[in-house]
């Protein structure tokens, strides 16, 4: 479930998985797979110098707001318009409560969901950038206090807001964190689990 995450451009962003079926991970209007976010992240950190770095991560947009659809709607099975309602179509919401929790094999569902994008969205940049020393960092053009930016990768390390199902990340994002946590990674909370809300 996507939550609420302050930026310094746009005001609070929606940000985060929508199907716990899928990787891929909403910003806004914007979409990318959580294993290129988690690798773009990785290598943004390595690659850090005085000057600030950037790291290419290929997205989704949407210009057409019909062509999003209904997070609720799909939720609920009363509305399966748009992206979102064609992966809900695909992979419903849980009966059980007790089983919504964001599978850490997501990844494998992966060429399903772009044939769903390229009939939906348009290709985007959402190339991060971070600026040195303080950490700031762009995605997909929207400015985050390294606070924030922090607290974005905390969620998904902690699979958003249900969670990971059997306690466990997906590999791309342990591996992500692995590499975090061997460096000193410019985002504070960063390194921490679980999901929560920005402030």
């Amino acid at each position: 479930m996507p939550l609420a995450f302050s930026s310094r451009s746009h005001g609070t962003v929606a940000f985060g998985f929508f199907n716990i079926a899928t990787d891929l991970l909403l910003l806004e209007d914007r979409f990318c797979f959580c294993s290129d976010f988690c690798l773009a992240v990785a290598r943004l950190a390595q690659g850090a110098s005085a000057e600030g770095t950037s790291e290419p991560l290929a997205g989704w947009g949407i210009r057409d707001p019909s062509r999003m659809g209904n997070l609720h709607g799909a939720i609920a099975g009363t509305d399966l318009s748009g992206l979102i309602g064609a992966t809900y179509r695909l992979w419903p919401f849980p009966q059980e409560a007790s089983a919504f929790k964001q599978d850490p094999g997501g990844a494998g569902t992966r060429e399903q969901v772009e044939g769903l994008l390229q009939t939906h969205a348009l290709p985007v940049d959402l190339r991060p950038n971070l600026t040195v020393p303080t950490g700031d960092t762009s995605l997909g053009g929207i400015d985050f206090s390294a606070e924030a930016f922090g607290q974005l990768i905390a969620y998904v390390g902690g699979g958003g807001m249900p969670g990971w199902k059997g306690g466990r990340p997906a590999p791309s994002v342990l591996q992500m964190m692995r590499e975090l946590d061997g460096i000193r990674a410019p985002w504070p909370g960063a390194s921490g689990s679980g999901s929560r809300r920005a402030r």
